[in-house]
């Protein structure tokens, strides 16, 4: 029996914690401007997305608190900043809208993933609405409930 070669996962991070933190709405995908050094973090699989989030300023959508850790190969001739902010790469249309969404409705734009799509970073983020404790407990009782189902139903 021949094994199937193994396919590389287009995933470089997810934020687990948007879906448990918050409700997340539409979503949306952008490119993200990077350094060369940043590239080669990002295959490396170098990412943190959580804490991150987007915000439109001046007409243009930023990514702020992402962490791309440095390789310790780069670091010999440039003082890379892990956490700087990235412009990220949407048509105008989509920014009015997020802008729009964002100051009247009071929503955030939170990452959700980012991955390669031939060969190009990009991110995922969703229009989000902050979760209160007790939806937090709601979600996590639902989720409990549905895997206990699941069981019940195995058997």
């Amino acid at each position: 029996m021949k094994k199937k070669p193994k396919v590389p996962s287009n995933n470089i991070g997810l934020n687990k914690k948007a879906n448990f933190d918050y409700f997340l709405g539409e979503r949306f995908e952008a490119g993200i401007v990077l350094e060369g050094w940043e590239v080669k973090s990002l295959r490396a699989g170098r990412l943190q997305l959580r804490d991150t989030y987007v915000i439109i300023k001046d007409d243009e959508a930023w990514l702020l608190n992402a962490v791309i850790t440095p390789l310790p190969t780069v670091s010999t001739h440039i003082k890379p900043d892990p956490q700087r902010t990235r412009k990220l790469l949407l048509h105008k249309k989509e920014i009015d809208q997020l802008k729009g969404v964002v100051e009247r409705k009071r929503h955030s734009l939170i990452p959700t993933s980012m991955y390669w799509v031939k060969g190009r970073a990009k991110l995922g983020f969703a229009i989000a609405k902050g979760k209160k404790d007790y939806d937090k407990r709601n979600t996590e009782k639902d989720r409990d409930w549905q895997r206990e189902k699941e069981r019940l139903f195995k058997r």
